[in-house]
């Protein structure tokens, strides 16, 4: 059963007295379980379909199903829902709380999901445990290298077990070692049963997952195995 299905998803801007059509009819579905690369070059909609994704945005038109959810006619308030319940993002600049710790910054997503602090406390220090961190838990980001702070990322993706990973960028403000060190982490929680989504413009970034859809033009160019 597909996770994510899209069907002719359009979007289009008004800019001024132009219509931008950043995406022009892309069909595509992700199993559950999945690892997959999306890229393309800069204007070629991959931004826009990484929002649609992510429900930050919708679409002009067409139809996206998240998980069994309709996501397409959702409102500002059902959309910020989904993406609590259901999405973990990553960043390339990270986006963690400066002046607090690696344990504070995890637990965001659980205060607002209501958990109770003991549990709230629990549940992120075994997802810190789970990136490697267990260590570095009072830490603040600024007490950190760049591939540690990636790392506090994803564990608060992954703190309220959502069901896609998305990461954009994820390893563009790192250096290549520790770029590998966040892939080899990503083959892991790829291994474990986690859906990944990485929106990247590196082939050799793009080549660790197990699925390649590049997007031109706002249309799906290309979509392969790298298997």
């Amino acid at each position: 059963m597909s996770l994510i299905r899209l069907d002719s998803i359009c979007r289009r801007y008004e800019m001024g007295d132009e219509t931008v059509h950043a995406l022009c009819g892309v069909s595509l579905s992700i199993a559950r379980g999945e690892y997959v690369a999306i890229m393309g070059p800069s204007g070629s909609g991959k931004s826009t379909l990484m929002n649609i994704l992510g429900c930050l945005d919708t679409p002009s038109s067409g139809t996206y199903d998240l998980n069994g959810n309709s996501v397409a006619e959702m409102d500002d308030n059902e959309l910020a829902d989904i993406r609590n319940r259901e999405i973990g993002f990553v960043f390339q600049t990270f986006n963690l709380l400066a002046r607090s710790t690696a344990l504070r910054n995890v637990e965001l997503p659980l205060i607002y999901a209501g958990m109770d602090v003991d549990e709230r406390r629990e549940t992120a220090l075994a997802a810190l445990a789970d990136v490697g961190l267990a260590e570095r838990v009072n830490h603040k980001p600024n007490e950190m290298s760049g591939g540690q702070r990636q790392r506090v990322a994803i564990a608060r993706a992954l703190v309220n077990k959502p069901s896609l990973l998305l990461a954009d960028e994820p390893t563009g403000n790192l250096d290549t070692r520790t770029g590998e060190e966040i892939l080899e982490l990503f083959e892991r929680l790829h291994a474990s049963g986690n859906t990944l989504i990485v929106v990247t413009h590196e082939e050799q970034v793009a080549r660790h997952a197990r699925r390649i859809i590049r997007i031109r033009d706002g249309l799906v160019a290309s979509d392969e195995s790298t298997a």
